[in-house]
């Protein structure tokens, strides 16, 4: 179970002001639940789930995660409590190879043929990018796969993604709806907590939170939530399918 409890996040702007980033807030995400986190842009998901992982430090409140005070841990420290984290835009690694990186995050010794399959759930070819080097030859939407594959490959208790679908095609979107749903239909270790704009990750969700003005405008039941979003005309926008 993660549990946030009054949560804030300030940081100084360029005329040396306080702004509030995440303010107050409140929430918990119980074990093994699909949750979508939406909001419009500047709302503080991405600020959220950066939090989350410690790479940023609350101003205020603390972060619980099974039982846990995890609120002054690192980032490697939460790491090792079991959570996983796939960046926006994805960190490139110079001299290290796919391979190498995924076996990395699978903390173990991994087969060729390991590494391979989760290289093909993200829908890269395997012989293609196996020995490829994580550095500028490769696209922002291929590292942003690659990531993913590793985050596939740690199998930690929570795993945060924020905006997966960025920078990806369509196809590779596509593909990684059905991996989310596999993990969730046949993982019932790991909880999942997707920042997101999109209404097929929505439609997915177990629970979809709602972040704006640094707090928790609503959370509950899919079914519930979603079709309340979807009528706000003047929020359709954060709804958008991917294109391609």
């Amino acid at each position: 179970m993660l549990q946030l409890e009054n949560l804030s996040f300030q940081v100084t702007d360029a005329s040396d002001s306080q702004k509030e980033i995440i303010k107050n807030l409140n929430l918990t995400i119980d074990n093994h639940r699909f949750i979508v986190i939406t909001g419009p842009n500047g709302g503080g998901k991405s600020t959220l789930a950066k939090l989350i992982m410690g790479i940023e430090k609350p101003t205020e409140g603390r972060i619980l995660f099974n039982g846990q005070d995890i609120t002054e841990l690192s980032v490697t420290e939460r790491a090792r409590c079991g959570i996983s984290f796939a960046f926006q835009q994805p960190v490139r690694f110079k001299g290290i190879k796919v391979k190498d990186l995924i076996t990395l995050a699978a903390g173990d010794a991994i087969s060729t043929a390991g590494a391979c399959e989760y290289l093909s759930k993200v829908g890269l070819c395997a012989r293609d990018y196996i020995n490829r080097d994580v550095d500028t030859s490769l696209s922002g939407g291929e590292l942003k796969r690659i990531e993913i594959a590793t985050v596939l490959a740690r199998n930690t208790p929570l795993s945060v993604f924020d905006e997966p679908e960025a920078g990806i095609d369509l196809w590779s979107f596509n593909n990684l709806i059905k991996v989310f749903e596999e993990l969730h239909d046949t993982d019932d270790h790991r909880s999942l907590i997707i920042i997101s704009h999109q209404e097929r990750i929505l439609n997915i969700a177990d629970e979809i939170v709602v972040i704006a003005d640094g707090q928790v405008k609503a959370q509950g039941r899919r079914e519930n939530i979603l079709p309340e979003l979807l009528q706000d005309t003047g929020s359709c926008r954060f709804y958008q399918e991917v294109q391609e």
